[in-house]
């Protein structure tokens, strides 16, 4: 059987309305995730995607390159 991931905003009503559609059409399961924001602030600073920047001026170069 194909599985399907979708990445989607939970607080959206149309995505919750629309995974009922799908569980009506035969759909087995449904999983949902929500991974909180502290826990996605972590997981960036796992994989390295954090930067620093002593001022505004720097952040703002850093940016443009």
């Amino acid at each position: 059987m194909p599985t399907v991931t979708l990445n989607y905003d939970t607080h959206n009503t149309n995505i919750a309305t629309l995974l009922e559609v799908i569980m009506n059409l035969g759909a087995t399961q449904v999983n949902t995730t929500y991974q909180a924001g502290i826990d996605e602030a972590l997981e960036d600073v796992r994989k390295g995607r954090i930067y620093a920047a002593k001022d505004a001026k720097s952040l703002i170069n850093q940016c443009l390159q």
